[in-house]
């Protein structure tokens, strides 16, 4: 998140924000979040906690993307609308080629909003179940770009990517992947890969069924659609499907 979108959410956890930069604001959280779960678990809270934690989370990026998509659609009324000539030639009105354009932007939006916040639910999962792991960056020692790779949460031994959904059909993903996944054992871990939604089409399920075998070739782990919802449970001992369905009914029922 943006430091406006942290600055907000430490707002609703009783942190001070004013005058600290975002590294102090990150290093402030940590450590009350810390110090939170360290009581919760210990009293055997920890599981309402989990959740309380991921439905704030939750009402932090629906607010956001709500001001966002508004944002946007006020912006939209201003746009240069002479492309909708082509639209016409194909048999689209005006009033349909607006609303395309409006909910391809939303789209959007929606998409990336919709990834960020499951994978920090995922890692609050985590987290929880380990308070010493933590995002990592690791030096790429087997190419030239890029010079890093991220790992999103480095339990241990244990290198876990989170994808909400991977649905990139371009060959030099796998290139990417591939040196990605061998820069991560060349550092001593172990890779594992936690995607909650396989793609559609056939291209992008093709590359996602090569880089499963390539996991399990280093002996890593590759996890995806259900599959990847019972990892995350059985992992961490937290029901994270169960969490999200909770609040997704309690939101739209």
């Amino acid at each position: 998140m943006d430091k406006k979108e942290l600055i907000d959410y430490c707002a609703t956890l009783g942190i001070v924000t004013e005058g600290k930069t975002k590294k102090v604001l990150l290093e402030e959280l940590k450590n009350i979040e810390n110090q939170e779960i360290k009581v919760a678990k210990k009293s055997g809270t920890d599981e309402k906690l989990l959740h309380t934690k991921i439905e704030a989370l939750s009402n932090l990026y629906t607010e956001t993307l709500r001001t966002k998509i508004e944002k946007r659609k006020v912006e939209m009324l201003h746009d240069d609308h002479s492309h909708y000539l082509i639209y016409r030639v194909l048999g689209v009105s005006n009033d349909d080629g607006q609303l395309i354009d409006q909910y391809q932007n939303v789209g959007r939006f929606l998409y990336n909003y919709a990834g960020s916040f499951l994978e920090k639910a995922a890692i609050l999962c985590f987290k929880f179940n380990n308070l010493t792991g933590k995002r990592t960056v690791v030096k790429n020692t087997v190419g030239s770009k890029p010079k890093t790779f991220e790992i999103d949460f480095l339990d241990q031994n244990n290198a876990i990517e989170i994808k909400w959904r991977d649905a990139t059909t371009d060959g030099d993903h796998i290139t990417k992947e591939h040196t990605r996944i061998a820069c991560i054992t060349d550092h001593g871990y172990k890779p594992i890969r936690v995607m909650f939604y396989y793609p559609q089409r056939l291209q992008a399920i093709k590359i996602q069924q090569i880089l499963a075998v390539y996991y399990e070739g280093v002996k890593g782990e590759y996890y995806a659609g259900d599959d990847a919802w019972k990892f995350i449970q059985n992992y961490t001992g937290y029901d994270l499907l169960k969490i999200l369905t909770d609040i997704a009914n309690k939101k739209v029922s």
